[in-house]
């Protein structure tokens, strides 16, 4: 279940939403992936979201676990094995509960990796698209 609270008007207000060990976590995850360029931090369906030519990766706080989860993540197995494939495009997420926690420096290859991925291949949303299309 998402944690409850209002709407927030930017990453950072999100963040400051969080409690406990939930926002300690998130605070690490995000200070991994914003040590890397070529990102744009947002808000979309209630999670922060970072964006490089599409969608790359999210960080998304339930009540009892983080969700790190990777657009292209699927590709991304032998930097983090923990990375379980689901849901569209070549998604793949590490569940991080409560005690759990991720290396800075793996959470910075993990987002370069994707940056790199987006660059070479393009937007995964697009690129679904593009194949829902062809008969």
């Amino acid at each position: 279940m998402m944690l409850k609270g209002p709407a927030a008007a930017n990453p950072d207000a999100w963040v400051a939403g969080l409690e406990g060990w939930t926002r300690e976590l998130v605070e690490t995850l995000r200070a991994g992936v914003c040590a890397v360029e070529g990102l744009t931090e947002v808000i979309k369906w209630g999670h922060l979201v970072y964006l490089s030519n599409g969608p790359a990766l999210l960080i998304r706080a339930e009540d009892e676990r983080i969700v790190f989860g990777f657009w292209r993540g699927q590709r991304l197995r032998e930097i983090e094995p923990r990375l379980k494939p689901g849901g569209l495009y070549e998604m793949a997420s590490v569940i991080l509960r409560r005690g759990e926690t991720m290396e800075p420096e793996r959470v910075v290859a993990l987002t370069r990796a994707a940056v790199a991925l987006n660059a070479d291949i393009g937007d995964p949303t697009r690129i679904l698209k593009k194949k829902e299309r062809t008969p």
